[in-house]
């Protein structure tokens, strides 16, 4: 089983009264996004995919060379539209079997949690099409892993809600991932203080997106 990883990026968070998009303010000296992408990348799934929309160009430019860009043309559609294209990134290639989805606003998730599914789904026998989503003190967060199986459906998603959608018509093994990190979200500059910025503030960029960047 192959596991790629997919890091949600393309949305404006207006809630942040930021002037930058919110994969781009900084926690701890370094933009949101670079957190949710090293996780991904530490984790062992791959290929990794980061989803970008909302000030596209500037968010791509944080991408490593060997993370793949998808732009999600619809993004403002919703999270399912990113979800969408992320999945859709990774339909030809069939050595991916499965993909674990995580949000650039969750900067502390960390990788074993990652690598808890990716354990959990390889050892899921008969609930090999089963979403596995990660719980902390026994509340379901991210990532999410969604096996290929659940891919078509994937692709009916709508509205400003991902994976979540599917989770009451098909089976779902919650993979307790408390310890590995922080699953808290970033939506405010409180959000931000509480884990543990001292000076929230935008990193600007308007560097163009490097050759690995794609348009879903």
């Amino acid at each position: 089983m192959t596991t790629a990883a997919i890091v949600l990026a393309a949305g404006r968070g207006s809630r942040l009264a930021s002037a930058a998009p919110k994969p781009l303010v900084e926690l701890g000296g370094r933009p949101l996004v670079d957190w949710a992408i090293d996780a991904a990348r530490e984790s062992g799934c791959a290929p990794v995919v980061l989803v970008v929309g909302h000030a596209a160009a500037a968010v791509a430019a944080r991408a490593p060379a060997d993370v793949r860009v998808v732009v999600a043309p619809d993004w403002a559609d919703g999270i399912s539209a990113s979800v969408r294209a992320g999945i859709a990134a990774l339909e030809t290639d069939p050595e991916v079997t499965a993909a674990c989805v995580g949000l650039a606003d969750q900067p502390r998730i960390g990788a074993a949690a990652y690598r808890r599914l990716v354990a959990a789904a390889d050892a899921g026998g008969d609930a090999g099409d089963a979403l596995m989503v990660a719980t902390y003190a026994g509340r379901r967060g991210n990532p999410v892993l969604v096996p290929r199986a659940r891919w078509a459906e994937v692709r009916t998603l709508t509205g400003d809600e991902g994976a979540r959608q599917l989770m009451g018509r098909v089976p779902v093994v919650e993979v307790d991932c408390t310890g590995t990190g922080d699953p808290a979200d970033v939506d405010t500059l409180n959000d931000l203080v509480a884990l543990g910025a001292t000076d929230p503030r935008p990193l600007g960029s308007s560097a163009p997106p490097g050759p690995n960047t794609e348009t879903s």
